[in-house]
């Protein structure tokens, strides 16, 4: 019987440093490998890979496929129900050793028919639709890249700003010419704490006059779905829809928000968009959602 070990990764930015440490942990013997290519695509159907069909030619009634997340060969429920269909008409057996799933026995036929037991079915398309592998994918990468990183001598967190006795140093460096990337590789830190050590000296920099406000920093505040989906047919200012249209998506559930990164001037001219939202001829749900950006927004205003 056959240990079969997928692994892949969705960019090739990325490495198999997480999974190799998951599926190391897990013990497994005599494993045999099969690695898609740096970048193949989460949205390709699994059954359409290369190296995951390959792995099917190769496998025989009773081997058994690992994989450390089972986001590593599916994305959604329809992906994993087909998976398992092809794996238990070939009697092969599928072990997640990570995250989602992995506590269940995902294996488990009818003892008289042999079919796929409508309780995993249940279970897989419960937990799939209550977005279980979505935050598993941003709970794991987080958590598990930095179990990587640290298996490797690697710590987390911000790289270190220069320290003050090499402020000098690095400014007469810029002076004379040297980059700002060939400094923050000097020097071990990043690209921005050499500009912050050299902003004064940048050809940008402009000086502020004396008593002039201090500029507003941009703050990040979420948008519920609602107040976003009115805001995009209505009249904006260029700043504003920039913001807009530069929020990232947060899904929620059924729903979502926007989450947007902008001074509070503009978070304050977009909630006064969306005035009619508050209005008693608006559906109860949109003047939940303005209401909820505004607490948002007046908690920076204040």
């Amino acid at each position: 019987m056959a240990n079969l070990v997928y692994k892949r990764v969705s960019t090739d930015k990325q490495s198999t440093d997480r999974q190799n440490l998951v599926l190391a942990e897990a013990g497994i013997e005599d494993p045999v490998v099969f690695e898609e290519d740096a970048g193949t695509s989460s949205r390709l159907h699994p059954l359409q890979r290369p190296k995951f069909a390959e792995l099917l030619t190769y496998a025989r009634p009773g081997d058994t496929v690992h994989i450390s997340e089972m986001f590593r060969l599916v994305r959604g429920t329809g992906h994993v129900l087909d998976v398992l269909d092809v794996l238990h008409r070939d009697q092969v057996a599928l072990r997640i050793h990570d995250g989602a799933f992995s506590a269940m026995d995902l294996t488990a036929r009818h003892p008289r028919t042999g079919e796929l037991l409508s309780t995993v079915k249940f279970m897989v398309q419960t937990l799939a639709a209550a977005g279980e592998l979505q935050r598993d994918l941003q709970r794991e990468l987080t958590y598990d890249g930095l179990r990587a990183a640290e298996a490797k001598g690697n710590k987390g967190g911000r790289r270190p700003a220069v320290p003050v006795d090499k402020t000098d140093d690095v400014r007469t460096a810029y002076l004379e010419g040297r980059s700002i990337a060939a400094l923050a590789r000097d020097h071990g830190v990043s690209r921005g704490a050499i500009r912050t050590t050299v902003a004064d000296l940048l050809p940008e920099y402009t000086a502020a006059a004396p008593g002039a406000p201090a500029p507003e920093l941009p703050v990040v505040l979420d948008m519920p779905g609602k107040v976003a989906d009115f805001l995009r047919a209505a009249e904006l200012e260029p700043a504003e829809r920039a913001a807009l249209d530069q929020g990232v998506t947060v899904r929620r559930g059924q729903g979502y928000t926007l989450r947007i990164t902008a001074v509070p001037a503009v978070h304050s001219q977009l909630l006064s968009h969306c005035q009619p939202l508050g209005a008693t001829t608006a559906v109860p749900a949109q003047r939940k959602a303005r209401r909820e950006y505004a607490n948002r927004v007046n908690a920076f205003i204040q």
